[in-house]
């Protein structure tokens, strides 16, 4: 029998969830010091992948069943992925220290642990 999200808990209270508004943030924080020039660039898909992360887990909390959320959850992996990627190629293209890419990384490694430990408990 499929297991349904706690409905009485909101996608507010999920530490992951806060986290990644955190990580929005801070990259809207980075990307306002990127130059005009990658504007619709690399600004835009740092912002678009970094917003989809909590944006998934909240849409996911929200589902009817377990299975639903697990979904949205490997949703928001995959924009961590992206993120992550994005965001050494702004390093690759000097926009980005390495000191920072450390720092950034470091802080998807933690909301990666935690959407997976989350999505486990779901199963």
């Amino acid at each position: 029998m499929e297991k349904k999200p706690l409905k009485s808990r909101s996608f507010r209270d999920l530490d992951v969830w806060k986290l990644s508004i955190e990580l929005v943030k801070g990259i809207y924080q980075l990307t306002n010091k990127f130059p005009t020039s990658e504007i619709y660039g690399l600004t835009s898909q740092l912002r678009r992948s970094a917003i989809s992360i909590p944006s998934n887990i909240a849409e996911g909390q929200g589902r009817n069943s377990s299975k639903e959320f697990r979904q949205f959850l490997a949703f928001a992996l995959g924009s961590l992925a992206e993120l992550e990627t994005q965001l050494i190629i702004s390093k690759e293209i000097d926009c980005l220290t390495e000191e920072k890419l450390i720092h950034l990384l470091s802080d998807l490694d933690v909301i990666r642990k935690m959407i997976r430990a989350l999505s486990g408990s779901l199963k």
